[in-house]
């Protein structure tokens, strides 16, 4: 990627349903794909040929695998938003619904070792060129959190909060993948940092 390459692009014009069913059609294929064989197994070639689109043509979608699989993972974390929003956590605290929620989360994502390290080794990969797709990795595992605590508008303190938080979930996964913590220290550490949720709310 050249040097000069800007961190934006410009605005995308709406999508029309054609063109939408076609970009659902690719993400489904490079899930199938990296939860069979992990982020080796998705080769562009064959999401085209399974996804039914050609080569070209996903290339306009998505200009490398990294790109791809980073879309990949805000998708599948817009689906995880969505059962979340059917089944709301049931802890009696802020702190509690979202230790409860990234747990839910990250128990899906151990479901599928391979597609959850291959999406993981995408954003890991990323360069200033996916900062599109991984500002909505973020967006939506923000989005995420903040229903949990039940707020639509949190402060500066509480949004700092937020992200300390999306920071050690994404490192508890990386550290799990690699086989350098169990889910016992995982959940303690998501549990540990959602303390912040406490110290960063107002007080009356």
């Amino acid at each position: 990627m050249p040097a000069e390459a800007s961190t934006s692009r410009p605005a995308a014009s709406p999508l029309t349903a054609r063109q939408e069913a076609r970009r659902r059609r690719i993400l489904h294929a490079s899930a199938q794909l990296a939860g069979r064989g992990g982020f080796d197994a998705v080769q562009m070639r064959e999401v085209a040929e399974s996804s039914q689109v050609a080569l070209g043509t996903l290339y306009r979608y998505f200009p490398s695998k990294v790109h791809l699989l980073v879309a990949t993972m805000q998708d599948q974390l817009e689906r995880m938003h969505g059962t979340l929003r059917r089944r709301p956590p049931a802890g009696d605290t802020p702190a509690e619904r979202v230790a409860e929620t990234l747990m839910r989360a990250f128990r899906a994502l151990q479901r599928e070792p391979h597609l959850a390290d291959a999406m993981v080794r995408a954003l890991t990969f990323a360069d200033r060129s996916v900062s599109p797709e991984v500002d909505q990795v973020s967006r939506q595992t923000t989005a995420i959190i903040l229903d949990a605590m039940g707020l639509d508008d949190p402060t500066p303190e509480q949004l700092s909060a937020v992200r300390v938080i999306e920071h050690t979930w994404h490192s508890a996964l990386v550290t799990w993948l690699s086989g350098r913590a169990s889910i016992a220290q995982v959940k303690m550490d998501i549990e540990t940092v959602c303390r912040l949720i406490d110290l960063t709310t107002p007080r009356e």
